[in-house]
């Protein structure tokens, strides 16, 4: 009797076509265990991801998932999709976060595919995807880029002709949406006195403490997102890559990052557009994450709330307050995990 064939192997490169549109599954809905479960797993602080009464007196509806938490949920419900068959997720850009996630709320995603560039070892290729989060009403929530290096099905299979999408070099200012008015916010209560007239632009800040990730930690939170990549969890498919062993989820190190974060940036946890991001270096169990940003931009959004552009840098096991980033050539330290370019609201002085 001939095997029945009903279970997917994934998208591999040459399957992927410019201008396709991909519905995905499995809407989630998020529940207030889930946030406590990615505070668990990250150290989250920010006070308006932590207390619903802060989060109500400072202008957002309650207790919101953090926009990374929903980020990360949006990302995982396009894997099976777009990065089952990666070799790795490269980078972001053009991210809108357009409206907060509350508990309750369902999560779901499409994405269109923008662009395909096969590598010159015709082994992998690049796909690059525009992905929408909606809600539960069908309104968006949320719109990035991302492009991932996939392999090929058979290195001599004929690959997609060659689109690279043109994108900007960051969200305007102008365009940032969905930020709250903040006449109110408890200083006692947030873990700081830094407004945003505080922050110069040039300002480096070392954000001190460390986390060391364990397997068990990166395997329980990308299953939180329902991310399946073969990358991150199975250990003996993974003996014969490169690395040889599972690689850490890189949103597992964005979001360690901004928790670490908070040590100097503890009024602006609320993230409102993602201009840009590398995942610069590998990271896997029992290596240490450290962190320090760089003040890129800033811009007055109202009288009470300002917008800091920051660069958040993610190091392995060195001293964050080295300030490693790139050579004299632009090539990154070998200990550099990710580059992160982001607009985060933060409160102006009373």
């Amino acid at each position: 009797m001939s095997a029945s064939v009903k279970s997917s192997p994934g998208k591999f490169f040459e399957d992927f076509r410019p201008g396709e549109t991909l519905i995905h599954p499995t809407p989630q809905t998020v529940t207030e265990g889930d946030l406590a479960l990615y505070r668990a797993l990250t150290g989250g602080r920010y006070a308006q991801y932590s207390s619903a009464e802060f989060a109500r007196a400072s202008g957002l509806p309650g207790l919101c998932v953090d926009p990374l938490h929903a980020f990360h949920i949006v990302f995982g419900k396009t894997v099976p999709d777009i990065s089952l068959n990666a070799v790795a997720n490269l980078g972001y850009a053009d991210g809108r976060i357009l409206r907060p996630v509350l508990p309750g709320d369902t999560l779901r995603a499409t994405s269109d595919v923008i662009g395909v560039k096969e590598n010159s070892n015709g082994k992998t290729g690049v796909v690059w995807v525009r992905t929408r989060g909606l809600n539960q009403r069908g309104e968006e929530v949320m719109t990035f880029v991302r492009w991932v290096m996939v392999n090929k099905r058979h290195a001599g299979s004929p690959a997609p002709e060659t689109v690279v999408p043109d994108l900007p070099a960051a969200v305007a200012a102008s365009d940032l949406t969905g930020f709250p008015e903040m006449e109110t916010w408890y200083f006692a209560q947030s873990g700081s006195r830094h407004v945003y007239e505080d922050y110069e632009v040039g300002e480096k800040i070392s954000h001190i403490d460390g986390m060391t990730i364990q397997e068990a930690e990166h395997q329980i939170a990308t299953r939180l997102y329902q991310n399946t990549a073969k990358v991150h969890f199975d250990y003996h498919g993974q003996k014969e890559s490169r690395f040889g062993k599972r690689l850490v989820y890189g949103g597992v190190v964005i979001s360690i990052a901004r928790s670490l974060a908070f040590n100097g940036l503890a009024n602006a946890g609320q993230i409102l557009a993602i201009n840009a991001g590398s995942h610069a270096g590998p990271l896997f169990a029992w290596d240490t994450i450290y962190a320090w940003s760089e003040v890129l931009d800033k811009a007055e959004l109202s009288e009470t709330c300002g917008a800091l552009r920051l660069r958040l840098v993610a190091v392995k096991d060195a001293d964050p307050g080295a300030f490693l980033y790139k050579d004299a050539d632009g090539k990154y330290d070998a200990r550099v995990l990710l580059d992160f370019d982001y607009w985060a609201a933060i409160p102006r002085a009373r």
